[in-house]
């Protein structure tokens, strides 16, 4: 179980906080339930683009979708990858054809919903031509003879080729897309008082500029 908190501003998304939620198994009920609760974190949000404002968009059906994470490879990447792989089934519904993405570059993760699907290649025969000119020279019947020297000309061969077509793959974005950046994470549920932090963003030191 996950909660998750937007903010907004001029009725635009601008942050989210992802709170994970689960129960201990000796917990029945009461304030022990969500004991072991957590991690919790807090991502600034932007360019934030609706289903219905992107582009030749698609409709998205009730399938549990495919789920990709691309860029999370430090120590730091692979918590975050797990913990926002957890917002979604482990058991895709691949009938659907639906794929979601977090593509992190720079520190920002790009999330984008898309549907695929494959056109499979057919074999066709294609006509190869192979054209080969030799041009020999005799001094021996130049000298005889006296003519120039005659150019020899090899016929163009057609070979019939057997050759298979490429898969094609293509794509339909369903949306939303939005770009998120994580600011901090937290141990545990949501505590401004006595949470631990095991991560956040120091502005001063990390930021850098790409000149």
């Amino acid at each position: 179980t996950h909660l998750m908190v937007l903010s907004e501003k001029s009725k635009v998304c601008n942050g989210m906080i992802i709170s994970h939620l689960r129960r201990t198994g000796a917990a029945a009920g009461g304030d022990e339930q969500f004991k072991c609760a957590g991690p919790t974190a807090f991502f600034k949000v932007s360019n934030v683009i609706t289903s219905t404002d992107v582009p030749n968009h698609g409709s998205a059906t009730s399938h549990v979708p495919e789920l990709v994470l691309n860029g999370f490879g430090t120590r730091l990447g692979h918590r975050v990858g797990r913990f926002l792989g957890s917002l979604f089934p482990h058991n895709a519904q691949f009938q659907g054809r639906q794929v979601a993405t977090f593509h992190n570059q720079r520190d920002y993760i790009f999330v984008r919903h898309h549907r695929y699907i494959f056109e499979e290649g057919k074999e066709d025969f294609k006509e190869k031509e192979d054209s080969k000119e030799k041009k020999e020279k005799s001094d021996e019947n130049a000298e005889d003879s006296g003519d120039e020297s005659n150019d020899e000309e090899k016929p163009l061969q057609k070979k019939s080729k057997k050759t298979k077509k490429k898969t094609k793959t293509r794509l339909q974005e369903l949306g939303p897309r939005f770009t998120m950046k994580l600011k901090w994470i937290q141990e545990g549920t949501f505590d401004t008082q006595f949470g631990e932090f095991e991560w956040f963003h120091k502005r001063k030191e990390m930021d850098t500029t790409r000149r």
